[in-house]
């Protein structure tokens, strides 16, 4: 990302004029991302320029390096959509942070490297009860989180939600929040292990997918009323069964299609019921929308990162030069929470 010079830089900070990053220049497997020499981005209005000390690694990051979810027109074709560390350069009209100041950001792009932009829209102030790795693995799953269950599904004190993927960097997120306002959560895990872990985190129930029948469940939850929302991450022909969890007027909510793009409906039960179904998909939306959902983040949630009371769930760290082995993870499945870069 390019843009006019910066307005100045940090007193004492010598920004080079390189830098490491993970920018492949094939699609593949984890084996494409080695460490490569690229020019230091340089801020435009209503920039800042992050001097990065650790980047979240991301389901959307795994598909872009297999060349299947590829970066919005204009955003920087290194992996990463989430950063933590300190602010090195201001653009203009970017003085509401200063120089030095910890911050963590969501990116279109970019975070994989040894500095980073981000709009000023979309940085939130590091919390001295968050370390940085901490705050690295916070944007992306929070924002996503917050939009799709509470903003699309309004998801609300007192209902309850089930989320699919329990004890991925969405599903802890999602624990983490419908504790903090009063909603109730049942998840979906691969492991018993892992529903354990689900509950230890505050799950009111974790479902084994694999040995029981994840519909039976939340109906028995409720008390065979259903869920008032369900987030899906998975999509194909858990679609007609998510339905079939749904209270009256539940809300059905996609943010993801692991399991296939295509499902069949009954439109009849969609009328009957009044469901609803939406979705979203977060890195192609305009830096106006992304302001905005910063903005009510910071004023709703983030002050529960400031008083500790909200962290992220982080699994492992790896150092930058090390990326492919934190994608050899993900891919694996095996992890909790969040993975994380460290620069």
């Amino acid at each position: 990302m390019t843009g006019t010079a910066p307005k100045s830089i940090n007193p004492g900070m010598r920004v080079p004029a390189g830098m490491d990053a993970i920018d492949p220049a094939e699609t593949g497997g984890p084996e494409v991302l080695r460490p490569v020499r690229r020019p230091v981005p340089t801020p435009g209005p209503g920039e800042v320029l992050i001097a990065v000390a650790a980047a979240g690694v991301n389901r959307p990051d795994v598909l872009q390096r297999r060349g299947l979810y590829p970066p919005p027109t204009g955003a920087p074709t290194t992996l990463g959509l989430e950063v933590a560390g300190t602010v090195a350069a201001l653009g203009e009209e970017a003085d509401t942070l200063e120089h030095g100041q910890p911050v963590c950001a969501l990116l279109a792009g970019g975070g994989y490297a040894e500095y980073a932009v981000a709009p000023v829209a979309q940085c939130l102030p590091v919390p001295e009860a968050m370390t940085l790795v901490e705050a690295a693995a916070m944007p992306e799953t929070l924002f996503t989180v917050w939009h799709n269950l509470f903003q699309r599904g309004f998801a609300r004190e007192g209902e309850t939600a089930l989320v699919h993927g329990g004890t991925s960097g969405i599903g802890t997120m999602a624990i983490a929040l419908c504790r903090l306002f009063g909603v109730r959560i049942l998840v979906t895990c691969g492991t018993k292990a892992k529903c354990r872990r689900a509950e230890a985190l505050g799950a009111e129930r974790a479902i084994d997918y694999r040995t029981e029948d994840f519909v039976a469940a939340a109906k028995a939850a409720t008390g065979g009323r259903g869920v008032g929302i369900v987030l899906d991450m998975i999509g194909g022909d858990y679609l007609a069964r998510n339905l079939q969890c749904l209270a009256e007027d539940g809300r059905h909510v996609s943010i993801a299609v692991q399991g296939g793009a295509s499902a069949e409906l009954n439109i009849a039960q969609l009328m009957m019921r009044r469901l609803t179904l939406t979705g979203s998909t977060l890195r192609p939306r305009s830096p106006a929308f992304k302001a905005l959902l910063a903005d009510e983040i910071a004023r709703t949630v983030w002050p529960f990162a400031g008083e500790g009371r909200l962290k992220p769930v982080v699994h492992a760290t790896f150092p930058l030069a090390q990326a492919e082995d934190a994608h050899r993870l993900m891919e694996a499945g095996e992890h909790v929470g969040k993975i994380v870069l460290t620069v």
